[in-house]
């Protein structure tokens, strides 16, 4: 596991790379109906009243404390080595296993075991509409959707490599990175669960 050092260094590239707070909801703006009745101020009073604008802020809220938790979480998981198959800490990681253990681990949801399952279950994206906690594909093994990596921020992503190296931040912008991109991908409530058989893909 990570050292104390390195444990401080991935916690502070967390926090940095972490998604940040929404502004509140804005105050509804007036604007005049018949007779001279404010029909936006009306609409806000009655969300208030129903208690709706507070379950808003406090939806949107969860979704940024999950998504902060994600990145956190798997920013923990700096230095793990890589291992074909592997979906733990303790045996190690390969790409798919990683990002699976972390959904799993931090919102209890069961992604598909495969690099390629994970994005044909998962909801398609604009590469400019990353937003961490996203998952971002290449194709590192001459076939489409054979690498998968969480997305972090300042268009970086966290994954679990190759063989010999060790789950690790990189940039995206790299030209390695750039000339496989091959989607990105978000993953939404009810993502179904597939098989559980070791990844045949990286």
């Amino acid at each position: 596991m990570l050292t104390r050092p390195s444990l401080l260094a991935a916690l502070a590239l967390a926090v940095t790379l972490a998604l940040p707070a929404s502004p509140a909801l804005a105050a509804p703006q007036a604007g005049s109906g018949p007779a001279g009745v404010s029909v936006d101020d009306d609409l806000g009073r009655l969300l208030a009243e129903r208690g709706l604008i507070g379950t808003l802020e406090q939806a949107g809220l969860a979704v940024r404390n999950q998504t902060s938790e994600l990145v956190f979480n798997a920013m923990g998981f700096l230095g793990v080595p890589y291992r074909r198959g592997g979906t733990t800490a303790e045996t190690g990681f390969d790409c798919s296993g990683f990002v699976r253990a972390i959904f799993e681990q931090t919102a209890g949801m069961v992604l598909p075991r495969r690099a390629k399952e994970q994005a044909a279950a998962t909801e398609v994206i604009d590469k400019r509409d990353l937003k961490p906690g996203d998952l971002v594909f290449f194709n590192t093994m001459k076939k489409a959707f054979s690498h998968v990596g969480i997305y972090v921020g300042d268009g970086k992503f966290i994954h679990s490599p190759k063989p010999g190296a060790e789950v690790r931040v990189e940039d995206m912008a790299g030209s390695y990175w750039v000339r496989r991109f091959d989607g990105a991908r978000r993953v939404v409530t009810g993502a179904p669960a597939t098989d559980t058989a070791p990844a045949s893909s990286r």
